[in-house]
């Protein structure tokens, strides 16, 4: 919530905290008392039935989307960006958005079929960095690649079948990491139609590595390069 009343106080609408919450979260709960948002102070009863979560830290909010769009964001000329196709553990979500914000992306892009960005768990699993960043919804994968090619933007397909390294290919250039679902990866249709398929090499014996965990690497690797 802190983050929200912070980066995006124009869309809180409700903030609801128990008495204790509100003291402990000043910081933000006074700010948002401030800038005229209505605080309900609750029982902690009551909050728990609002919230999802096994154990509420207290405070909840109301707050308003912010849909953004594919052209919105390529207009912004966008040098680092991160497509996930048909990511469906809101976890997993969650987490690359805070990790694109933490590596400096630009946007995040989500195609259709995937998880819903607004349920509860994707939400805490962004630990805020929802609120710091464009993350576009609903997108065919076809379409998308199409527009960030026609905008200057290529394509990185990050998978194992890839003949090189994420370490052996160019990524001083804007591009987008595509990243595949966490069950069967990328099919090959989308692969073939990436401008490059690289892979996160394994100096070890594991298998291989989970979507979040890929996705903050290839992020990194190329917040490294554009910022060196």
């Amino acid at each position: 919530m802190r983050e929200a009343v912070r980066w995006a106080p124009e869309r809180v609408r409700d903030l609801y905290v128990t008495d204790e919450a509100a003291e402990r979260y000043a910081e933000f709960v006074e700010p948002a008392r401030e800038q005229g948002r209505y605080v309900h102070t609750v029982s902690e009863e009551v909050l728990a039935a609002m919230c999802d979560a096994e154990t509420p830290q207290g405070v909840a909010a109301v707050v308003d989307q912010a849909p953004t769009t594919l052209a919105e964001v390529l207009a912004g000329s966008p040098r680092l960006l991160v497509l996930l196709t048909h990511v469906r553990d809101p976890g997993n979500l969650g987490t690359v958005v805070r990790a694109a914000d933490a590596a400096g992306a630009d946007a995040v892009l989500v195609s259709a079929a995937s998880v819903d960005l607004t349920s509860p768990k994707v939400v805490r699993s962004t630990a805020g960095s929802l609120f710091h960043l464009p993350v576009v919804t609903g997108l065919e994968i076809g379409a998308t690649l199409a527009a960030l090619s026609q905008a200057g933007v290529r394509s990185l397909a990050a998978d194992g079948a890839g003949s090189r390294t994420i370490d052996e290919s160019d990524l001083t250039a804007p591009h987008a990491w595509v990243m595949g679902n966490e069950a069967w990866g990328l099919p090959e249709e989308i692969r073939s139609a990436c401008d490059e398929v690289l892979r996160v090499p394994i100096h070890g014996r594991a298998e291989s590595l989970n979507l979040a965990m890929a996705s903050t690497i290839c992020l990194y690797a190329s917040a490294r390069v554009q910022r060196a």
